[in-house]
């Protein structure tokens, strides 16, 4: 199951009783990724969000994860930085930060409306060491939480994303400037989140050329010699598994990363198109990958693997409830009623 943002943990990021029980539903996806959770005030980016910060929060996640474990499943909680994707009126009042001082292009929805997306603050180089232990402390308290692992968002243009891409990390230190740079901050982070809680207990998400939230990838060369890189320095540490979204799994830069990497490569076509049974065992008979993340078919049919092993009519999602609030379009989608087929 892949990382899906449904903002129904309330104003102080407490998952609670509908949470766990969106999450036990779907126990029988093997291995749930949470949504996005955010390992410091500063790097919340959607109001809703869940944090892994407070002992409150960590409580409500201990619920969940009980939910989960005695329904069979494993989950890993998303660690979530949004860096210059949020607003000082989402997370408290901090400034936003990112690796330079250049904002979004646009406007995001706060609690007082849409508003122009905030200049963000450019983190100087002893800032990063705190930076890396956020996401450290986020990892151990998800494993306090009971968590099986972690899997650290480094994609859709959230805070480890903008240090690869060229677009948002300007910088001129040793942490910008080449693809190698770029990579730098991704590879200490996930690093030392690994020598945490243990490698195996921790997977990594990118989306190279999937260009969202102006974390812009437009040359492919320079894509593969950062992503390559990336992928280089953090294959040795024996990693749970890679995760990539991108919209041609086949092509060689997915392909050369998964050579790279040379463990367990989750794939994930995107946003454009709704994974479908159909396309899900493709990538599989094909090798493309060892496992492959399902968004929206998850959301609506909590049964799914029953589901597609029987290929079983499907409920569809209703996007409208997507980011509500309450059980409609969360716990409400019924398990397949009639005769197995």
């Amino acid at each position: 199951m892949a990382p899906l943002t449904r903002v129904r943990s309330g104003a102080d990021g407490v998952p609670g009783a509908l949470v766990a029980e969106h999450y036990r539903q779907r126990a029988s996806l093997g291995l749930i990724v949470s949504e996005g959770t955010y390992p410091c005030r500063e790097g919340q980016g959607f109001s809703g969000q869940p944090g892994l910060v407070t002992a409150e929060q960590l409580a409500g996640w201990r619920r969940v994860t009980t939910a989960v474990h005695e329904a069979g499943g494993r989950i890993f909680a998303q660690v979530m930085h949004a860096g210059r994707v949020s607003h000082p009126e989402i997370n408290g009042g901090f400034q936003t930060v990112a690796p330079s001082a250049a904002a979004i292009d646009g406007v995001i929805r706060t609690p007082a409306g849409k508003l122009p997306h905030a200049e963000p603050r450019e983190l100087s180089e002893p800032e990063l060491d705190e930076v890396r232990d956020i996401f450290v402390r986020g990892a151990l308290n998800a494993v306090e939480a009971g968590f099986d692992g972690v899997e650290l968002h480094g994609a859709n243009g959230y805070l480890l994303h903008e240090f690869l891409s060229p677009a948002s990390n300007r910088r001129t230190d040793g942490y910008g400037g080449s693809p190698r740079a770029r990579a730098r901050f991704v590879v200490e982070v996930v690093t030392a989140v690994a020598a945490a809680i243990g490698a195996d207990r921790v997977g990594l998400r990118i989306s190279p050329e999937h260009n969202i939230q102006d974390a812009w990838e437009r040359d492919a060369e320079e894509t593969l010699a950062t992503y390559g890189a990336l992928v280089d320095e953090i294959a040795p540490l024996g990693l749970a598994y890679l995760s990539i979204l991108h919209d041609d799994p086949a092509g060689a830069l997915v392909q050369e990363l998964r050579r790279r990497f040379g463990s367990p490569l989750m794939l994930n076509t995107g946003f454009a198109v709704v994974t479908t049974r159909e396309e899900a065992a493709g990538l599989l008979e094909q090798d493309l990958c060892d496992a492959v993340a399902v968004g929206r078919p998850a959301i609506a049919n909590p049964d799914l693997p029953l589901r597609w092993q029987k290929d079983l009519p499907l409920n569809e999602p209703d996007p409208s409830t997507f980011y509500s609030d309450g059980a409609e379009g969360y716990t409400d989608y019924p398990e397949y009623a009639g005769a197995p087929a």
